[in-house]
């Protein structure tokens, strides 16, 4: 595990829940960029999630969705307790969540934000989410991220729209 600590990794290794690391290599800029890593962690897609920092009426939340679909921003706020949601600012994004864009983790984060995970998550049997790191993905069951981040799951996915 050396080279591959992080406030995420630092966190899961001290609560002892089992987990494993994945390094990959794939640019940040390339287009369908979650279907990239998936092919690359050689997993089916749909277990690949992406941490999305929003700025809900009622406070900054993280929207934990499948790298397959968008975020329906209606439905986090919901989720949260709100009426409108946007994507915060990435400069807010990372500041708060002491992660930068990409590598953006749901677990560790500096400021603990209230987090939904998509209810598709709590049928398989471990996802990805992003280790804390660009290039570094670790591998957890579902119930392990919903308990370490205090989230609750609802459907909060959208498929993508193009």
């Amino acid at each position: 595990m050396a080279g591959h600590q992080t406030p995420a990794t630092v966190l899961l290794t001290r609560r002892g829940i089992a987990h494993s690391v994945h390094p990959y290599e794939v640019s940040p800029d390339a287009p369908n960029y979650g279907a990239l890593v998936a092919a690359a962690l050689g997993v089916p897609p749909e277990q690949v999630f992406k941490s999305l920092v929003a700025d809900v009426d009622v406070g900054l939340a993280v929207a934990v969705v499948p790298v397959t679909g968008d975020l329906d921003l209606k439905a986090l706020a919901a989720a949260v307790g709100g009426k409108r949601a946007m994507l915060a600012d990435r400069t807010v994004a990372e500041r708060t969540t002491g992660y930068v864009r990409g590598g953006i983790s749901p677990l560790g984060q500096r400021r603990r934000l209230p987090t939904v995970v998509d209810s598709s998550a709590v049928a398989l049997s471990t996802v990805y989410v992003s280790a804390g790191r660009r290039g570094l993905q670790v591998r957890l069951s579902p119930g392990d991220l919903v308990t370490l981040t205090g989230a609750v799951t609802a459907r909060i996915a959208a498929p993508h729209s193009r």
